[in-house]
């Protein structure tokens, strides 16, 4: 039998955006127009290439690839960003809090 607790988390890169927002605790209903959330959608275009020309290069599917060197960046949504963007949405929900 084989323990599973011992077995590392899957490792590799995703194409779907809500795996990719959930490394960073977000989720796609959190972004709007603002422009920390065009940024984070720019980052995620940006991701979604370096991905695929990393596939095509290794001729591998996202899932078996692990961006690694300057694209590692690109693995999760930018630390600046986000700590900004969590600031905005608590204030946001606490201003909607206030409201109801």
């Amino acid at each position: 039998m084989i323990n599973t607790s011992n077995l590392p988390e899957p490792v590799g890169e995703t194409t779907d955006v809500e795996t990719w927002l959930s490394r960073a605790g977000l989720k796609f209903e959190d972004l709007s127009n603002d422009p920390i959330s065009v940024a984070i959608r720019r980052q995620w275009r940006e991701y979604q290439t370096a991905v695929h020309r990393c596939c095509v290069a290794l001729h591998e599917t996202p899932e078996r690839v692990q961006l690694g060197g300057v694209y590692a960046k690109l693995r999760m949504p930018n630390g600046a960003l986000l700590t900004e963007f969590k600031k905005t949405l608590s204030k946001n929900n606490e201003e909607n809090g206030a409201l109801q």
